[in-house]
C-alpha cells in the first residue's frame, strides 16, 4: 500500500464550499447576536470577494478560501465567545482539510 500526500490529493474536498459554509455561519451568528459584529467583522468583510457565495477571487484578488485561513484564530474565537457549534464544527473541517 503505497503512501497519500495528503497537500497533493485533495480529491472531493470542496474548499472553496467549506469557506462559505463558515462565512455563512458567521453571518448567522450576526444576524442571531448583533452585537457580535464590530468593527473589526465589518473589516474582516471588506477583503472579501462581495459576492463570496458564487465568487471564489474576484478581479481585485481578494480570495474566499485566504481570507478564512488566515483568520481562523479570529473566527474560532467568535464561536467559542457566542458558543456556536455549528460554527466551530464548519471550521474545524474547513480548517484541517484546506487551510
Amino acid at each position: 500500500m503505497g503512501t497519500v500526500n495528503r497537500y497533493i490529493t485533495f480529491e472531493n474536498i470542496d474548499c472553496y464550499n467549506n469557506a462559505k459554509l463558515v462565512l455563512d455561519a458567521m453571518n448567522e451568528l450576526f444576524q442571531q447576536e448583533s452585537e457580535a459584529k464590530n468593527e473589526f467583522w465589518r473589516r474582516f468583510e471588506t477583503k472579501l470577494p462581495d459576492d463570496y457565495t458564487t465568487t471564489p477571487v474576484d478581479e481585485l484578488g481578494r480570495d474566499t478560501l485566504y481570507v478564512v485561513c488566515s483568520n481562523v484564530f479570529y473566527i474560532e474565537d467568535l464561536f467559542e465567545r457566542y458558543k456556536f457549534e455549528k460554527g466551530l464544527q464548519l471550521l474545524d473541517t474547513t480548517e484541517f482539510d484546506c487551510c
